[in-house]
Formats: C-alpha cells, structure tokens, sequence
C-alpha cells in the first residue's frame, strides 16, 4: 500500500513539474488561472473525502487517482481526439498550447498518426467514465469496484503498451531531442505504467479472496 500512495504523490509532482516546463509556450496569464483549476480540484477532493470517515487512505488515493485520471482522459484527451488541427490553433487556448508541447517529445501526435488517434479516442469515450465510474464504485462501496478497477487498469496497461510498441517498430524518432524524450515521452507516461499495474495486481487480490471465501462457504453449507 506504501508504494501505492508513494506513486501516487510522485505523479502529482510530476504533473506540476510538466505545468512549470511548458510555462515557455504559455502565456504567464494562461498558466495562471490554469493552476486554479487544480486547486479547485484539490479543495473539492478534500470537501468530498471528508464526508467518507469510513474509507481507508487508500481507498481514498484511489478515488483521487481516478478522478484525477478520468478527467485527463476526457478532457485533455478527448481535446486530442475530437481537435484534429490543434496545431494551427493561434488563440493561445490552453489544451492546443499544451498538445503543441507534448508534440515536442512525439510527433506522432501533431502528424495524427492513425494508431494514436485510435488508441486515444478509445481511452476518452470508455477510459475517462469509466475511472469517474470507479470514483462512485470505491465511494459507496459497490461489489464491482476491483472488477471495475483491474478492469480499468488492464485497459490502460494495454494501451501504453501499444502506444510504446507502434513507436518502437516505427524507428522510435519521434522526439524533438533527448530532453523531451525523456521528460514528455517517458516521463509523462510513466504514472499510467506504475499506478495501474500496482492497482490491478491489489484488484486481482481482492477478487481472489472474495471467490476463495465464497467457494469455503458453499463447501460448508454442502456438508
């Protein structure tokens, strides 16, 4: 559980450290009331956290874990999949500003390589409710929430597997230069590699046990 939370806190990090990289291509105003957003956010969570005594810390990560990844898949991603020429934007709108950025570490999205746009469309339209979905499941205490959960992160799993897998047999040279390699390529995309692993091996825990002490229970009631 240690190393869940650890990752946890080490993406929220890394969210804020690649808000202050991009800070060269946004304007000063825009990065500004950018930041208000996650601090709505954060002061929400705390609202709404406060008011669930009986959930455990974990129990309560996890439901920042995934709205924070439930509303990146519909809103920063959806933005990808449904704004084809995002690139010619000149209004300075954030979401273009920072897809123009992340460009820099692979080109494949500014060139709206099929594969890309297939994988992140598939990830906005069911990954994003799905991981909101999870928020309410771990909150009310649904039967379904580590189904829903290892679901959810096997799916994402997938994905940056063939995100990674579709660049590697393509020359993997979609960078601008090592810096963004690694801190947009890789470094960004870390978090989805980790945390969902960690939390669909817990999920797949969970879901044993449960079918373990049905079949005890059964076995009782035969004899």
């Amino acid at each position: 559980m240690q190393t869940l939370k650890s990752w946890i806190y080490r993406s929220q990090l890394g969210s804020l450290w690649f808000l202050s990289e991009i800070k060269s291509f946004i304007t000063l105003s825009t990065l500004r009331n950018h930041l208000r957003v996650p601090d709505f956010v954060y002061i929400s969570s705390v609202v709404l956290l406060g008011r669930l005594p009986k959930k455990t810390k974990t129990d309560r990560l996890l439901m920042c874990w995934w709205a924070f990844t439930g509303l990146t898949h519909l809103i920063v991603e959806g933005y990808f999949v449904f704004a084809p020429e995002f690139y010619k934007d000149k209004t300075g709108f954030y979401l273009a500003e920072v897809w123009k950025e992340y460009s820099k570490g692979d080109s494949r999205y500014a060139g709206r390589d099929a594969g890309i746009v297939s994988v992140e469309g598939l990830t906005a339209v069911f990954g994003g409710p799905a991981s909101l979905l999870a928020v309410y499941a771990i909150a009310t205490g649904k039967s379904y929430s580590h189904i829903l959960q290892f679901a959810i992160s096997l799916s994402q799993l997938y994905g940056v597997g063939v995100y990674y897998i579709t660049a590697l047999l393509e020359g993997d040279n979609f960078a601008a230069s090592k810096l963004y390699y690694y801190a947009y390529y890789i470094g960004a995309n870390a978090s989805w590699i980790v945390i969902p692993l960690i939390i669909a091996i817990r999920s797949w825990k969970y879901t044993c046990a449960a079918f373990k002490g049905q079949d005890q229970t059964k076995k009782h009631k035969v004899r």
